[in-house]
């Protein structure tokens, strides 16, 4: 991919996040000249630095800021020596709560809407849509191959359809399991260890568990048997929350004493232990991996397979992003719907894990990982998958913006139905300061995002 290549996608990128930003305020603005409210500048970008262009038009005066990266539009009320009269019908202030609501809400309207347009349109042109899922087919063995995926009958072009008991629609979910059932990966279930004392005592009766066991002491071992299977979740697999393990870690010595021993009948110390680190040892074993694979029509459960103490099996994979047809305008509408109700409800859900703290702040990305990414996506996957995540973000930026957060839209609705179901609106002075406050907080806040972007482009996370 050539330097020119990836300079057009980028500007390509930036011009689709810049045209988002566009909508939105031109659905504010759109909405106030509807209701009766005079606009008095529309400013594409934030009043930071130069200002590259400037002109009236009208009533309105048009800026282009050179910090592309916002937008704004500004009524009579948010000037102080405004030549308005204060009862003005043109003033935002003295409309009806329904209307000022109208305006509020506009661009997170125009947001939804433009997002089911670029969906709609790209599935009336490329003939089909994504269905946010992918096939994973065997291909072949690696020269690394473990005899446990050898000897498990799969063939090529088995799809891996399931992997203890999760649905496999990503291919990270393979090598997540893989990684996570590695061969001795120093972490033990806490009952498997306690029934391995129980079995070291009874094998060794002359042993004392609180005593350490001298030197040269020969110590029979109890049969070792397969760890508890690893059960990963749709959040696990998709990032929208660390796995966490209930396990106990051991220690360097026990790892140690568990190389030594490897799976041993028998022991003879080299140094003075205890039971219980003999039986943490011995119990850090192979974690089993059930896969089921669809060949053809038919679900064939394989015997189950152990990766090494790198956590691979030694097999190469190739995948393939499943799509919905929309070759007509009904399936077009229909999965235009789908699209967007399956990207709505997954980007509440991952909002829902953030605001919990399942999602750690660090994790975390904004506007330069945004930009990134999708100028891969638009080099190496064409502009129709471009156009798809530009839809996403639309859809993200509207629901950020209706969240009940001061200093963002859904902020000034909520003051709204509190003036609606008081009856009298709230003091503005209040709205202001605490407006200010949530501002220098999301400032904050995409500060600590620009940093995520920034440290995950150098370390190569994205």
């Amino acid at each position: 991919m050539n330097f020119l290549h990836m300079l057009t996608s980028s500007i390509i990128m930036i011009l689709l996040i810049s045209l988002l930003i566009l909508v939105h305020e031109a659905g504010h603005f759109l909405a106030a000249k509807l209701v009766g409210i005079r606009v008095d500048k529309f400013g594409f970008g934030l009043p930071v630095g130069p200002t590259l262009f400037k002109r009236k038009v009208g009533e309105t005066e048009i800026l282009i800021h050179a910090f592309l990266l916002g937008g704004y539009v500004s009524f009579p009320d948010d000037e102080e020596d405004c030549d308005l009269a204060k009862d003005s019908p043109l003033r935002f202030s003295n409309k009806s709560v329904g209307q000022r609501a109208l305006v509020i809400s506009a661009g997170v309207i125009c947001n939804i809407i433009l997002a089911y347009v670029l969906i709609f349109m790209t599935g009336l042109l490329w003939r089909h849509l994504p269905d946010n899922t992918y096939t994973v087919r065997f291909e072949r063995f690696a020269s690394s191959a473990v005899e446990s995926i050898k000897n498990s009958g799969i063939e090529k072009g088995d799809i891996i359809y399931s992997i203890n008991g999760l649905k496999v629609d990503y291919p990270v979910a393979i090598n997540k399991f893989f990684n996570m059932s590695k061969e001795f990966d120093g972490f033990v279930d806490e009952k498997i260890f306690t029934a391995k004392l129980d079995e070291l005592k009874k094998l060794n009766p002359k042993l004392n568990e609180n005593e350490l066991i001298k030197e040269g002491t020969v110590i029979k071992l109890p049969e070792y048997k397969d760890e508890t299977p690893v059960k990963l979740t749709f959040d696990n697999i998709v990032g929208l929350e660390k796995f966490k393990s209930d396990e106990i870690a051991l220690t360097d010595s026990q790892r140690d004493l568990r190389d030594k021993i490897n799976y041993s009948k028998t022991y003879k110390t080299e140094k003075a232990v205890s039971l219980k680190d003999l039986a943490m040892a011995v119990s850090d074993t192979k974690k089993p991996v059930s896969i089921v694979v669809k060949r053809g029509n038919e679900e064939i459960q394989l015997p189950d397979v152990y990766p090494n103490k790198d956590g691979l099996l030694g097999i190469e994979q190739s995948y393939s992003e499943n799509y919905t047809q929309t070759k007509t305008l009904k399936q077009c509408v229909k999965s235009t719907c789908n699209y967007v109700n399956n990207t709505m409800w997954l980007m509440v859900y991952s909002l829902g894990k953030l605001f919990t703290g399942k999602i750690p702040m660090s994790e975390m990305n904004g506007i330069i990982a945004i930009t990134k990414i999708g100028t891969e996506i638009i080099a190496y996957k064409g502009i129709f998958q471009g156009i798809l995540l530009t839809a996403m973000i639309s859809l993200n930026l509207a629901l950020i913006n209706i969240l009940p957060i001061p200093a963002l839209d859904g902020g000034h609705l909520l003051f709204l139905i509190i003036e609606k179901v008081t009856g009298k609106p709230v003091s503005k002075t209040f709205i202001e300061k605490l407006s200010n406050f949530f501002f220098y907080l999301l400032i904050a806040l995409m500060i600590l995002i620009v940093y995520n972007d920034i440290f995950a482009w150098i370390t190569g996370k994205i």
